[in-house]
Order: structure tokens, then sequence, then C-alpha cells
């Protein structure tokens, strides 16, 4: 993409602009691997404003590698609760348990070590690897790839397999070899912050006069829409049990359905975590969640008039557009079910669970507050 003194002066001109205008992140307070590590791994998918006190309180309870790999697993996803996509937690301690087996507690500084990690891909090894050891690896991520696609204004769905492998070929040789880990982070704070998907502010880019798209007016064109999988609508009725004493029934953490998941599996959309009774339903969640709760009603004692209807609950997963139908059951006893517990429902993130389950709990508890005060 640039050769020479223009590709010097691209260097100088992002790096001296990263260097006074960077955000302060905490992660960016520290060389420690494993906390770099953390950030990377918590901001897949996810904001850094709401990555932050996550960030913040897990390293409270795991400072390190070693105390994260000796936690309950359930301690794990209780402190990862609410941020999404669990499979990060549980591929976050699995790796830490490798870390302080194989490697003496000390995240390994080879690239192939790091990439045999449960859940580390090549950016997250470059990105770590450069930001903690000063390893001269190229970061590719969303914000990389669309800050390369409108420098060389590239057209065409930047996930096509040989596409992408031609930007890491295009990221590696942009790459200051002298600061790999202040160039990754330059690289990625400019996406993030100057070099946005939608109106990108070109006027305060450091680097825009090297920007085919900005020079062609078509910044805003790039990169080009992916087609995205189209949304599948999927309705739940769910049970909220509630005692006298201000407790509710969650049950275990579901195991996987064999095979691939249906856009309606349970395990998936609660995150195979702890939850309350729910199902799939198909044409009257009422109805079809009284005959699935038969035995549960039967050994609590409820009567299936005290079903209190709590209103629609909306909520996303990916590709699947969710409506949830929660009803609420007063009953003097709940139901002895095998490995079940039985919290209080304004406490409900004493035991790790999903943001689905975590809806469903407010909507009860705004009903119980209703019913008081009427």
């Amino acid at each position: 993409m640039f050769k020479g003194r223009e590709l010097t002066e691209f260097r100088k001109q992002l790096l001296g602009w990263f260097r006074q205008f960077q955000r302060d992140l905490p992660w960016r307070r520290s060389n420690d691997p494993y906390r770099i590590w953390l950030s990377e791994i918590m901001l897949q998918q996810t904001r850094v404003a709401a990555v932050i006190p996550y960030y913040e309180k897990f390293l409270e309870r795991f400072p390190d590698v070693r105390a994260l790999a000796a936690a309950p697993r359930e301690e794990v996803l209780r402190m990862w609760s609410g941020l999404g996509y669990y499979s990060r937690a549980r591929n976050l301690q699995a790796a830490a348990e490798e870390i302080a087996s194989k490697h003496q507690g000390k995240f390994p500084e080879g690239e192939k070590e790091v990439l045999a990690l449960p859940g580390i891909g090549p950016y997250t090894a470059a990105a770590v690897l450069s930001i903690a050891f000063g390893k001269k690896c190229a970061v590719l991520d969303g914000n990389v790839a669309r800050v390369l696609a409108r420098m060389d204004a590239l057209r065409g769905d930047l996930r096509d397999a040989r596409r992408w492998q031609s930007l890491q070929k295009t990221a590696s040789a942009l790459l200051d070899p002298k600061f790999p880990g202040d160039w990754n982070e330059a690289m990625m704070e400019l996406g993030a912050t100057v070099c946005t998907p939608k109106s990108p502010q070109c006027l305060l880019c450091p680097v825009a006069k090297f920007c085919r798209a900005q020079q062609l007016g078509i910044a805003e064109e790039l990169p080009e829409k992916r087609k995205k999988r189209d949304t599948v609508g999927v309705t739940l009725a769910a049970a909220v049990f509630t005692d006298a004493q201000g407790r509710t029934l969650l049950l275990p953490p579901p195991k996987a359905s064999g095979g691939k998941a249906e856009a309606d599996d349970i395990p998936t959309l609660v995150s195979k975590m702890w939850h309350f009774p729910t199902i799939s339903a198909k044409e009257n969640p009422r109805e079809e969640l009284l005959r699935h709760m038969k035995q549960f009603l039967k050994n609590g004692g409820a009567h299936p008039a005290e079903f209190v209807a709590l209103g629609k609950v909306h909520h996303a997963v990916t590709y699947r557009s969710i409506t949830i139908f929660p009803f609420r059951l007063n009953v003097e006893r709940l139901p002895r079910i095998a490995s079940a517990k039985t919290p209080a429902l304004d406490n409900l993130s004493s035991l790790p669970i999903s943001n689905l389950t975590r809806k469903i709990g407010r909507a009860a508890l705004e009903s119980l507050a209703a019913d008081r005060r009427a």
C-alpha cells in the first residue's frame, strides 16, 4: 500500500496522533499479558464502555492467571454474567488452566503456544504478543480491516477468506517494527474512534491524506455491507415461581443438545446457565407452559389459575429475535426439583445467569412491586 518515505510518514503521523489522543483505558496502564489478554477477550463483540466495569471487577476477584485457573467455574461465569457470549469466559478459564499447568503460570511468548490455548485466535494472539512482549505481530480485526479497506478504496466482502488473507499481509507490511504494540493499538483506535463504520470523521483523521476512499469521496460507502443472515423469530414461555419469602426457582445449566442447535434451542438461548423453567412455544404460550409445568405445579402446590401474565419480554441473540411470555406463579412452597436452586428473586446475580433470564426476573419484580402498590 505504501513504501519508502510515504510509509515512514504514514507511521509517524498515526503514532504521533495515538500517543497524543489515545483514550485512557484501564488495560493500557499495564504491560501484564494477563490483563491485556483479559481485555481483548472481553472486548470481542462488546463496547468499551460496557467492558470497563466488568474488567475491573473481574480483576479484583481474579487478579492473575493462577487465581482464575483455580476458581470454581460457576464463580467465573457469575462474574461474567451480563457481559454475554459466555463461551468466552469458559475458554478464558480453560486457557488459564493450561497456562497454570503447562507454562508455570506465565503467559507464553511463542505464537504457536499462544494459538494452542482455548479461545485464542490470530487476532488475540497478535494483540497480546505485540502489546505485552513487543513481538512483531500485526493485528487484524474489524476496525483495522475497515481502515485498510478505506485506505486502499477496497470493495467487496472483507471477510472473504482470500481478501482477509490479503488484508493480513497489508497489515503486516504497515506494522511499525520498532513499536508493534503501539502501532496495533493506534490502528484499532483509529478505527474505533475516527474511521468509524458510519459517518467517519475524515476531517479529524491524522492520515486522511493517505486515504484513497477519502480522496474519491466514497469513505462512507466502504466497506461494503455484508449480507446478513435472515432474522428468525423465536417465542418462549417461562415460569417464575415465587414464595412468601421472595424466593424463586432456577434450574441448573442445561447440557447442550446433540448436533446442530435449532434457533429455539433452550440451552443456547439461556447460554447454558441457571434459568427459569422455559420452553419454546408454538401457538399458545400459556397453555403450552401449563402442560409442561404439570409436574412442577403438582409438587409445588400451585394451581393453574395462579398464573400471572407479566407481559412480553423481548431479547435478541445473534440472528434470533426472541419474544418471551413470562408468567409468575405464587406458591406456598417452591417445587422440589433435583439440583435446582432457590435464590431470592431480587438477588438472581448470586448465580451465573444470562441476560435473557435477567430480563424475565426483572419483569417479575416489577409485577410484584405493582401488586404491592395496588
